[in-house]
């Protein structure tokens, strides 16, 4: 079981992340949407909004480049084994709980508004409770991760994460003996990588990049009368 959780699930999760996104763009191109429900309700979506987004990019972008870096570059770099767990800890600590608590205000808007209620799904509100559950594991392993500062702990995840990137057979085994709190955080980590792309969440590879570069300004022209108006 322990094989398939973490040597074959990874395979299932991302494969349905991929291509069922590619599948939903193409045959269903205007549920590609965040479905923003700020006009029920602005001033509480803003701060739960920017509090959640803001925690959650940073944590992402934290295990992208924290968990698939090679070793040796953190090595060539002098940064130790330590350090970047201490620099994980606090951190992700400050990102997960600032997320928490912005996906937590967002959860209570969404659950007790009737007017918010009525319009959202059994997927919005489902995606959103597992997120705030994915984020409470992610806080608890801040307190076994406290026990491992020496950053050993930290190498089996990264160990395990480029195993499955470079099809090791035995990435599983690396995390075989962690702390339970680990495993689920990993396991509902996939779970919601495999649901992703049956719920709102798919906005988010819709980021406007081109905003970046685009004029700081629009022109925008009135409407010519026609003849007859």
């Amino acid at each position: 079981m322990h094989h398939f959780l973490f040597g074959i699930y990874p395979y299932i999760a991302l494969t349905v992340l991929i291509f069922g996104s590619i599948a939903r763009y193409e045959s269903e191109p205007f549920t590609w949407k965040s479905s923003s429900s700020q006009l029920l309700r602005r001033r509480q979506l803003i701060i739960g909004s920017v509090l959640f987004h803001v925690g959650v990019l940073v944590i992402f972008f934290g295990h992208l480049i924290g968990l698939l870096t090679p070793i040796w570059v953190f090595d060539a770099l002098g940064i130790s084994h330590g350090a970047k767990q201490l620099l994980a800890v606090i951190a992700g600590g400050v990102a997960g709980v600032m997320a928490l608590v912005g996906g937590g205000i967002l959860f209570h808007r969404r659950w007790t508004d009737p007017r918010i209620r009525r319009t959202s799904s059994f997927a919005d509100i489902g995606i959103l409770a597992l997120l705030l559950a994915q984020l409470v594991l992610g806080v608890g392993t801040i307190f076994v991760s406290l026990q491992h500062l020496d950053g050993h702990e930290m190498t089996r995840f990264m160990a395990w994460a480029q195993g499955i990137f470079t099809f090791d057979g035995q990435a599983a085994s690396y995390i075989e003996d962690v702390a339970l709190v680990f495993k689920l955080h990993l396991f509902l980590g996939l779970t919601i990588f495999l649901l992703f792309p049956f719920t709102r969440l798919v906005h988010m590879l819709s980021v406007p990049l081109r905003y970046l570069w685009r004029p700081g300004y629009q022109i925008v022209r009135s409407r010519r009368k026609t003849p007859a108006e």
